[in-house]
This record gives structure tokens, sequence and C-alpha cells, in this order.
């Protein structure tokens, strides 16, 4: 809550050369994704202690749980490019053993698809970096932000759209959401319910933290293109989940649509910048954070509410389900509340 107010805090954690250094820095923005992600893992981990108590594997789940939330705050927090790429490298690791974890050839699979499309969206995030690097001379955001200014627009044309493509990977946008189908079924229902909740909002939040902290004002075709790519997420991703009968498939393709409609938002509130109505541009940001924490409390207890029915009646499939209220009234009222 005091990042959310004070000015920004900055402190270096580790110094390994000139060049590259471990750094934090928190504004408001990391500030609200701070207390969005600690609101959310908080319950998830609560929920945590009793799915993991019988579990044979119980103390590697939890490592790399626990490092996987590690890793969100890290990412949120990063003031430079070598700390951020640790910390997005980390969540994708820590990520990846946990979608794995009960070691089932469907497990595999996900995981290796998974493994594949997160890289692939880092790769676009290295280069979009590079080209920031190269324009403005500075590792840290807030030089790359002072400096920036000098930068050609179509090289930071090539950075939007790389930022759409790399963070866009892992928020799932259409269609580059294709490993969420595949990862969040196979997941531990807490791991799902914090992948779904927060991890996927890291690909939000470094979109918001590139092409409108850092950039700026854009042309007009900036804010179009997300609220183009917005649209169809949230239109394809809940007709995919009407027509699912899995629960986490359901559930899996409901997140694709909340994360259509959060970039809606926000490509009204760039489309609003690049047109200086600043006035609509706060109301549309503040639109598209407001869902971010709305979807990360009602999925992640959703995923979590599905954990419970799934492990009740031995089944994911929603149409073998059938009066469950009577005898899980709690799951049922939580469920429903979500």
């Amino acid at each position: 809550f005091y990042l959310l107010v004070a000015a920004p805090v900055s402190f270096t954690v580790l110094p390994v050369s000139s060049s590259f250094e471990f750094a934090l820095r928190g504004d408001a923005l990391s500030g609200f994704f701070v207390i969005t992600t600690s609101l959310v893992t908080f319950a998830i981990s609560v929920y945590s202690i009793g799915f993991t108590r019988d579990l044979a594997y119980a103390g590697f789940l939890g490592f790399f749980y626990n490092l996987l939330v590690l890793s969100l705050y890290a990412v949120v927090l990063s003031a430079n490019l070598f700390t951020f790429l640790v910390a997005w490298e980390t969540m994708a690791i820590a990520s990846y053993l946990l979608v794995t974890i009960e070691r089932t050839e469907q497990a595999s699979r996900a995981g290796l698809f998974y493994a594949v499309m997160t890289h692939i969206g880092t790769a676009f995030i290295i280069v979009l970096f590079f080209l920031l690097y190269r324009a403005t001379g500075k590792m840290d955001f807030e030089g790359m932000k002072a400096g920036i200014a000098g930068m050609p627009l179509d090289i930071k044309s090539v950075v939007f759209v790389f930022a759409l493509i790399g963070f866009g990977t892992k928020a799932g946008i259409i269609p580059l959401h294709t490993w969420i189908p595949r990862a969040y079924p196979v997941a531990p229902p807490h791991v799902a319910a914090l992948m779904s909740g927060l991890m996927v909002k890291m690909g939000i939040y470094g979109i918001i933290r590139i092409c409108m902290d850092v950039m700026g004002q854009g042309p007009e075709w900036w804010g179009i293109t997300v609220i183009a790519v917005g649209a169809v997420s949230a239109l394809l991703g809940i007709l995919y989940a009407i027509i699912e009968n899995e629960l986490k498939l359901f559930l899996a393709y409901s997140s694709v649509e909340n994360i259509g409609i959060i970039l809606l938002a926000a490509g009204v509130g760039m489309l609003a910048l690049s047109a200086e109505r600043s006035e609509l541009a706060v109301l549309a940001f503040s639109a598209a954070l407001l869902h971010v924490l709305n979807h990360a409390l009602f999925k992640g207890l959703l995923f979590l509410g599905a954990g419970g029915v799934v492990a009740a009646t031995g089944t994911r499939q929603i149409e073998e389900m059938g009066g469950l209220a009577r005898r899980m009234p709690w799951t049922a009222g939580l469920f429903l509340r979500g």
C-alpha cells in the first residue's frame, strides 16, 4: 500500500558487475500488482496446506510453489532488464516443473508445449529489450523511459509489436493461448489457481510497463491493435468456454476471455493517450487494473473450488456431476460467489 501513495523506492540487491546488477524498484504500478499477488497467494497457500498434506512429493511441490510466488514479486519489482529476465525465466522454470509434477504422459506433453511457447515469448522479449537498450543506452526502466524520446517511431513500433507477442504469449491472448488449455487441467488445483489468477497477469504487467510506461504515448494504431486483440480473445475465449464440458478446461478458456477484457480497456487507454484525452485514459487504465484484481480473485477461487469438486467426484466432466450443493454446501456457496 505504501508504494501506491509514496514516491518510487529503488535499491540494489546484488551488484554483479558495472553493467549487470540485481536491482528492485517499486512504484504505484508495482504496488498494485504486489497487493493483488499478496491477496491471492495468501488464500491459495492456505488451501494448499490441506491439499498437499498427504502427498509424497509435498516438499518438492512446496519448494517450487514458493519459488514461483517469489518470481512473481520479482517480476513486478524489477528495476532493470537483467533482473526482469532472471525473474521471468525463474517464473517459467518453476511453473513448468509444477505443471509436470505428477509425471503423467498428459502432464509431460502439456509441460513441453508450455515450455516451448513460453520461451518463444521470451525470445521476443529479449529482442525488444535489446532494441530499447540500443536506442537509450540504459539497462534500467527509468533510464530507458527518460531516453526514449530520441528513439525513431518505426523502432518503437517494432518494440510495441514484439511486446504484444512476447508478453501476450504469457497472458494467453488468442492465438498465443494454446498452452493454457493444455497446462491448467493437469496442474494441481492451487497451482492452476496461481497460474490463472496471477502468472498470466505478468503478461499484462509487461505490456503496461513497456508499451505505456516506458514508451509512453504512441500512434493510434497501437491502441486499435490492442483493442482488436482483446476483442478477439474475449469473444473466442468465451465461445470456446461455453461449449466445453471439462470443468478445468472451461475455466481455462474463461481466463482467455478475461485477459481479452482487460486488454480491451488497456487498448482504449492507449487510444485515449494518442488522442491526448488524459481523463479517458485514466478511466480506461483504471478499468483494466480493476479487472486484473477482479479476475485474480474470482478465477483463483473458482480453480480452488474446481479442485475440491474433482477430488470429491473423481471426474472433471461437468455432465457427470450433479447434486453437489447438498453434498458440498461450502464449496457450492464459494463457487457460486466466484
